[in-house]
């Protein structure tokens, strides 16, 4: 036998393996980073978010998750942006509220129907629907809607805060029309208080639009506090408790004031509003406005809607431009003690995972 011979083939053969291994971890060194990152961009959130594919007018997002289909329900406003031949703000009146639904998280979502909400005192060719409030307690859907009893071209005219129930987030039927502080309210919040209270914050408009508050055991019977929450005006309010901190943010016009309270009842207004100064995304560009916020464990995300077309150079033009919104999404930051948000990040959002 050439030992020679064996030697070499032997040699050959551990430079073969050797090369083999060194290739793969250098190819796993590589790719690694890549492939982790291909997995996190699936999640990335559209920009915009979601525009209503009807009348182009979706506002006022809240979100839900719908258990029975394994998936994120967005109940919005929506306003007939593209009839922009309608007079006054009849284009902002007469419509139901749009639901769209999302299967990865809140990344990406798709128009599902209009809810069928079963109001039995106006028909739906006359009732507008507003700024739906949707919570889930003990196996049933709650929904807290302002219902405005016609379409009408001016913004003079009662609302009311109306109380459905489902079981399927899909058909509603009606319990009860809120008696509160006054024949214009709307823009309900509802949150459940440390000592097992829900509370209600809503809009009162015939108080130069102040955000009042009222308080129930079973959320079907209401008591009206009768007073103001703070002196600034404002809409679309959202409570929320997050980094162990009770948080009121609002849309004020110009972008969103936030708010903490110890209590629920003082609450302290943060040297900063935001999305108050224009993003760069599409159709990001203007202010935001009237806000939902979902917390998920550590973080939380605002989702807000904009009018697009409200630009300076738009100023005074009332068209299909201007009227048309869609609805956003941002992560909130917490430093020092305050709200922040760089809208212009992309938002890698996934709902569904586990905090």
């Amino acid at each position: 036998m050439d030992y020679r011979l064996t030697f070499r083939k032997r040699n050959k053969q551990n430079i073969t393996r050797k090369t083999f291994l060194l290739l793969t971890c250098c190819a796993m060194f590589i790719c690694g980073p890549v492939m982790a990152q291909t997995d996190q961009d699936q999640n990335i959130a559209d920009k915009p978010l979601f525009r209503d594919p009807v009348f182009d007018g979706a506002a006022d997002p809240v979100i839900i998750w719908n258990p029975s289909e394994q998936k994120h329900f967005m109940f919005y406003t929506n306003r007939r942006a593209k009839a922009d031949t309608l007079s006054g703000v009849s284009w902002v009146h007469g419509t139901k509220i749009g639901i769209a639904e999302s299967s990865d998280g809140g990344a990406t979502w798709k128009y599902r129907e209009t809810a069928n909400i079963n109001y039995p005192f106006l028909k739906d060719s006359e009732s507008t629907f507003w700024a739906p409030e949707v919570i889930t307690h003990k196996g049933t859907y709650h929904m807290y809607l302002s219902i405005v009893p016609g379409i009408f071209e001016d913004w003079y005219h009662p609302r009311d805060i109306v109380h459905f129930t489902s079981e399927d987030l899909l058909n509603w039927y009606y319990k009860s029309t809120l008696d509160l502080s006054s024949e214009r309210v709307i823009d309900a919040s509802v949150f459940k208080l440390p000592d097992g209270r829900w509370r209600m914050y809503y809009n009162n408009e015939n108080d130069n639009k102040s955000i009042y508050y009222a308080d129930s055991s079973d959320l079907y019977h209401w008591n009206d506090s009768g007073k103001k929450v703070i002196e600034e005006s404002g809409e679309g309010a959202k409570i929320f408790r997050w980094k162990n901190k009770n948080w009121l943010i609002f849309d004020s016009w110009d972008g969103l004031s936030v708010y903490s309270s110890e209590d629920f009842e003082n609450w302290k207004k943060q040297e900063n509003n935001i999305l108050q100064n224009p993003g760069t995304g599409n159709d990001d560009k203007v202010k935001g406005g009237h806000p939902d916020v979902v917390v998920k464990g550590d973080r939380a995300f605002i989702f807000y809607f904009t009018h697009p077309g409200r630009t300076p150079e738009n100023n005074g033009i009332d068209n299909y431009e201007t009227r048309r919104s869609s609805i956003q999404v941002a992560e909130l930051e917490y430093k020092n003690g305050e709200i922040t948000t760089h809208r212009n990040k992309e938002v890698n959002l996934d709902l569904n995972k586990s905090p």
